[in-house]
């Protein structure tokens, strides 16, 4: 199974060409910095889940009553994440990152893959 957010624990959504998710108005997210400003003291939340991504690189929270858990590192323009959902390990993904309002949009496969859109709260 292909896992779409993949910071989203599974979370399966539709996926746009990356050229076909910048034409709805989203910014890309390009550095680390900007990233970490961005998430800093918010969580990144969608219906049933909740996650909290630390500047020092932990990402810690809950999707559909299981615990998530996991690191990331910004990497050649990516959000670079290995997390468990539960127990399921969901193994490595750099993903591209971008910005539209309170919303971020994480793609998976470096930008070739599925897309989550979650709120900053």
């Amino acid at each position: 199974m292909k896992h779409a957010f993949i910071l989203a624990a599974g979370l399966a959504v539709s996926s746009p060409s990356l050229a076909e998710a910048n034409t709805e108005g989203f910014d890309s997210v390009r550095n680390k910095t900007d990233f970490v400003g961005l998430v800093s003291g918010r969580a990144l939340t969608r219906f049933g889940i909740t996650l909290n991504v630390s500047a020092e690189g932990g990402i810690e929270g809950r999707a559909f009553g299981q615990p998530v858990s996991g690191s990331w590192k910004w990497q050649d323009g990516l959000f670079c994440r290995d997390l468990f959902f539960g127990s399921t390990d969901l193994g490595p993904n750099c993903q591209v990152v971008q910005k539209k309002g309170d919303t971020l949009r994480f793609i998976s496969d470096a930008g070739a893959g599925d897309h989550a859109d979650l709120r900053l709260k």
